[in-house]
């Protein structure tokens, strides 16, 4: 798939008048805010495409800038990269961290003691 065929098409869905998300679960995460006491459907619809615009964006981000382009697929480090390499997503760190193996942490644990200790 190429790049200008990947951006035609989220192009066409931030135009589109419907949404792709369910409404009732964008519903539910707003109501569990307890700032929140009712929600009017203009917002939930509005709250609801601008969550989808947001997703594309990142998506589309994340397969530019990742190994996308080559395997035509997006993967887990490729957002994990963006979100760290990008100011725009780095509020993301911490819901999309990079993956460590189990070895690598507990060294650096170990290595994290050692220094507190010394």
């Amino acid at each position: 798939m190429s790049e200008t065929n990947v951006e035609s098409k989220v192009e066409r869905a931030a135009n589109n008048k419907s949404v792709s998300l369910p409404m009732s679960r964008v519903r539910l995460i707003m109501k569990s805010s307890p700032d929140v006491s009712c929600i009017n459907q203009e917002a939930l619809f509005l709250t609801t495409k601008a969550t989808e615009l947001f997703v594309q964006h990142l998506a589309l981000s994340s397969y530019n800038n990742g190994s996308g382009k080559d395997t035509n697929a997006l993967s887990y480090s490729d957002l994990a990269n963006t979100a760290e390499e990008t100011e725009t997503f780095q509020f993301l760190t911490d819901i999309l961290p990079k993956k460590i193996l189990a070895r690598d942490y507990l060294k650096s644990l170990q290595e994290l003691e050692e220094d507190e200790d010394n």
